[in-house]
C-alpha cells in the first residue's frame, strides 16, 4: 500500500511534536517557542540533529553540544506514534476514521509519557481530546453501544453516534470522579486528580461507554498490579507513593482501541 509510507513519515513528525508536547505542556511552557533546545544546556537544536528516530540513532542518544543523555522517551514516542498512524490507515486506508484513530493513538502516548514523567495530565491533550471525540463522532460512527438500545430508528445515525460519545465522556468521568471521593471520604485523602477523570471523559468520547469501561477496569488491573510490584520491589510507602494512574489508562485506552477501531462507514 502506498500510503503506508506518507503515513509513516507524517506519523514521525507527528511523534517528533508530541515530544515537544511532552516535555513542555506539563510546565506550562509554549510549544511554538522558542524553538527545540536541548533541556540540558538550552542550546538550539539544529534541523539536522531534530530528525525523528534517525538523529537520535546518530547522535547517540546525547546531545551535540554539551554530551548530556537524551531521555530514550524521544525515539521510543516517534516510534509509537508512527506505528499508530500505519496501523491506522492499513486497516482504514486515507479516510477520517483513520485520521481519529491516529489522534487517539497520540494523545493516549502523549498522556502516557505527561504522567509518567510529570504526573500531570495537561488539559490540552484531555480536555482537548473530549472534544475532538465528540466532534470526531458527528462525522465517523461509534462502535456499537448503550445509546443504540434506546435511539435505534429513532434518531439519525450521526446523532445516535454523537449521543454514544457523549454518553461515555460523561458518565465514564462521573464515574471515576464518584471512585476518587469514595476513596477521599474512607482515607482522607486524594487518590484520584481530576486529570485522571478529564482523562477518561477524552476516552469515552472516543470509544463509547463500553470502551470506557473497559478502560478503567484494565487500567486499575494494571495498575494496581504493578504498582504493588514496584512499591514491594523499591520499598516505597503505600501511604505516600504516587501512582500514575493515568500511565495505565493510556496503555489500557490503547488496547481497546486497537479492539474497536472506528467503523469504515455509515450503516445503511
Amino acid at each position: 500500500m502506498i500510503e503506508i509510507i506518507p503515513a509513516l513519515l507524517l506519523g514521525l513528525l507527528a511523534g517528533s511534536f508530541l515530544n515537544v508536547c511532552i516535555h513542555r505542556l506539563p510546565r506550562d511552557l509554549s510549544v511554538v517557542r522558542p524553538r527545540s533546545y536541548c533541556p540540558a544546556c538550552e542550546a538550539p537544536i539544529a534541523w539536522y540533529d531534530n530528525i525523528p528516530l534517525l538523529s537520535y540513532a546518530l547522535l547517540l542518544g546525547k546531545c551535540r553540544r554539551c554530551g548530556a543523555r537524551i531521555p530514550v522517551r524521544y525515539p521510543l514516542v516517534e516510534l509509537a506514534t508512527a506505528a499508530v498512524f500505519v496501523l491506522s490507515v492499513a486497516r482504514l486506508g486515507v479516510s477520517l476514521p483513520a485520521l481519529k484513530w491516529s489522534l487517539f493513538g497520540a494523545l493516549m502516548i502523549g498522556l502516557l509519557f505527561s504522567d509518567l514523567e510529570q504526573r500531570i495530565l495537561p488539559d490540552e491533550f484531555t480536555l482537548g481530546g473530549a472534544l475532538a471525540g465528540l466532534l470526531l463522532a458527528l462525522w465517523t460512527p461509534m462502535p456499537f453501544g448503550f445509546i443504540q438500545l434506546f435511539a435505534a430508528g429513532a434518531w439519525p445515525a450521526r446523532w445516535i453516534s454523537f449521543g454514544e460519545a457523549l454518553l461515555g465522556a460523561a458518565v465514564g468521568s462521573l464515574l471515576l470522579w464518584t471512585v476518587g471521593r469514595l476513596y477521599y471520604a474512607v482515607r482522607h485523602r486524594d487518590g484520584l486528580g481530576m486529570g485522571d477523570v478529564k482523562m477518561l471523559a477524552a476516552v469515552g468520547a472516543f470509544l463509547g461507554l463500553q470502551g470506557a469501561l473497559q478502560t478503567l477496569v484494565l487500567g486499575s488491573i494494571a495498575g494496581s498490579v504493578v504498582g504493588l510490584i514496584y512499591i514491594k520491589a523499591t520499598r516505597k510507602s503505600m501511604a505516600t507513593y504516587e501512582l500514575p494512574f493515568g500511565t495505565f489508562l493510556a496503555l489500557a485506552a490503547l488496547a481497546v482501541g486497537m479492539l474497536y477501531g472506528p467503523l469504515q462507514a455509515w450503516p445503511g
